[in-house]
């Protein structure tokens, strides 16, 4: 059975914004210029947000 990392929600934005308005990859790309270059969007369907993610457990 393939094994998943674990992933660590950063940060949770509505999928309904502003049109032209992209808060979670902008709050992403922050992440990644702090030092979590791995941190990304994912649109989460059943709750209809968008998740910014990162495979490293934060403290």
């Amino acid at each position: 059975m393939p094994t998943h990392p674990q992933r660590t929600v950063l940060e949770r934005f509505p999928a309904g914004g502003p049109r032209g308005s992209w808060p979670a990859e902008e709050y992403a790309a922050a992440q990644r210029t702090q030092g979590r270059p791995d941190a990304r969007v994912v649109m989460d369907l059943s709750s209809d947000q968008f998740l910014v993610v990162t495979d490293t457990t934060t403290q």
